[in-house]
This record gives structure tokens, sequence and C-alpha cells, in this order.
């Protein structure tokens, strides 16, 4: 499958991209110019868990809408204030899954006057490849590892092609419901999970690996010792199957309180870290991955050069 990247853009266009994802709202103000290349102006992002409880009830609940809607609203505010006049708010998993995702979606559009897109598994991994590629081609079968709240996208490709692209139902939130109720978690729940994860991998063989995501980034900036998180060090960091294994095995045996010390740069993602940590380590035995680089580029500059046209 081919991916269109360049942009019918006859000079550079500011735009605003949000990203309604399962566990965090995210938005990014960037400059996208004729040939698809984003520069980013303004980054942001919210933890405001909209897939809490999805995974059993398949609705979105009151409270979780309020709280994406009203950090859309700030989003849009700030935005508008940079000189954007364009903005794509996109959606995903836990959107997908619940019966009345696709009505608060509209909410979202019409409340706020932003284009919204629903994106399919399909979609959400091949616009996070356009992200990962927006600063340039990628060598092919490069496996590009996106692990989510409520899915996980695995697209392998190169240059401006995908080759393969699944989503997967492995996502941090919905796997820390179903299978890590206790703190910290029991030996036998986290079986249990690692052996879902190896369940649902499908057979794929890649190349070199890039992560992309919360999961990575916060594991990438604990493993560096950031006092403060720096994303210039956290994009291209390497991050080894061996320190990722070290990282699982201290958040793992700590209680959420602990975990929340750990990850002092970004607490808020303690909750969630220990299934995240075991789905990025089920990909990286299944497929006899290293090290992942990781990369700050993801589904959010992908969505700035769909906003173009939307």
């Amino acid at each position: 499958m081919r991916v269109e990247t360049t942009m019918r853009v006859e000079t550079t266009m500011r735009v605003g991209a949000i990203d309604i994802g399962t566990n965090s709202t995210r938005l990014l103000v960037a400059d996208v110019d004729r040939d698809g290349r984003v520069d980013e102006i303004v980054r942001r992002l919210a933890i405001t868990r909209l897939g809490e409880g999805v995974d059993e009830t398949a609705r979105l609940a009151g409270p979780a809408m309020r709280r994406v809607d009203d950090t859309v609203g700030t989003y849009v505010t700030e935005a508008r204030g940079l000189g954007v006049t364009r903005i794509l708010a996109t959606a995903t998993s836990a959107v997908r899954d619940a019966q009345n995702g696709p009505s608060f979606l509209e909410g979202i559009g019409s409340r706020h006057g932003v284009a919204t897109r629903l994106l399919s598994g399909a979609a959400e991994a091949s616009t996070t490849f356009r992200g990962v590629t927006s600063a340039g081609p990628i060598a092919d079968g490069t496996l590009i590892v996106d692990i989510g709240g409520g899915s996980t996208e695995l697209t392998v490709g190169g240059d401006d092609s995908v080759r393969e692209a699944v989503s997967l139902q492995l996502g941090c939130v919905r796997l820390t419901e179903r299978f890590l109720a206790s703190d910290p978690p029991a030996e036998q729940d986290l079986a249990a999970c690692a052996a879902h994860v190896e369940l649902l991998l499908p057979g794929l063989a890649p190349g070199p690996a890039i992560g992309v995501a919360g999961t990575i980034t916060t594991l990438a900036a604990v493993d560096l010792g950031l006092d403060a998180y720096a994303p210039e060090r956290v994009h291209g960091h390497r991050l080894s199957r061996e320190a990722v294994t070290g990282l699982y095995d201290r958040l793992r045996s700590v209680t959420l309180a602990e975990r929340e010390r750990i990850l002092h740069l970004e607490p808020r993602r303690a909750p969630v870290i220990v299934a995240g940590a075991v789905i990025l380590l089920g990909v990286m035995e299944r497929y006899a991955i290293d090290a992942v680089t990781v990369s700050e580029r993801d589904i959010l500059h992908g969505i700035a050069q769909l906003a173009v046209a939307a």
C-alpha cells in the first residue's frame, strides 16, 4: 500500500492536529509545507482516559467525555491564537469500540468548529506511518510499533510505502483493566497478560524497529535518567530489549505510588505503564528485536498532513 505524502500546498500552511486517544488527548500546531514536511510549533498532552471502562461496557463514560471535551476546547483556543484556521481532530480505539463513540465525536466537531475523523485501525496505522516518515524516508522493512491505550498498531514499510499494517486489541489501558487489578500486579496476572499479547501478535518478518507513543517515550526517558523531559534527547534514543526488561522488572514489583515516583516526568502514566511494557516486551521477543529507535514523530504529524485537506 502506497501512502501519499506529497501535499498540494502552494505555500506553508499552519494547521492544528488533535489526537483523541484512549488514554490521552494531544495537540500539535505545525507548519506543513508543499512536500508534506511538518515543522512543529507547539505540542500539548493531557491524560484524559477517554477509554476508561470501554473494554467492559462498550460505552464512553460521561466524566471521560467531559474531560476530553474540555481539553479539546482549550486546544482549539490555543491553536487559533497561534494563527491556525484549519484543525482536524481524529479519534481512535476508544471511540471505535464505543457504541456512543460516533455521536461523541460528531459533538466535538460541532461544539468546537473543527473537522473530525474516526480512524479505522488500518487508517491509524497508515497515519502513524505518515507521521514517522514526515521528516524523511525510513529503511525498507522497518517495523513501526505504536502502543496506545486501547490498541497497538504494527506497520512494516519503507520510504513512502506500507507493506503490512495490523491493528491489535492490545492497549495499555485495555490490558490493565482486563488483567492487572492488584497493586502491585500479581505474578499470575502478569503471566496471563503476557500470554494474551503473545497470542494476538501476528507473523511478521520486520527489519529495524521504530517505537512511538507514550509507553515507549516514557520508558526511554526513564532509561535516559532525565530530570526533565527532553524530546530532543528521547527522539532517536536506542531503547534496548535488555533495558526494557530491566524497567519492566523494576516497575512491576512496586506499588502505584512508587511507580509514580519512578515516572516522575509523567506520573499520570504510572497506572498503565506495566501493561505497556508487557506489550513492548512481547513485540520485541516475538520479532527478535534487540532495540527500538524511539521517535517523537508519530500519528500527530500524520494528522497534521491530513489537516491540510480537511
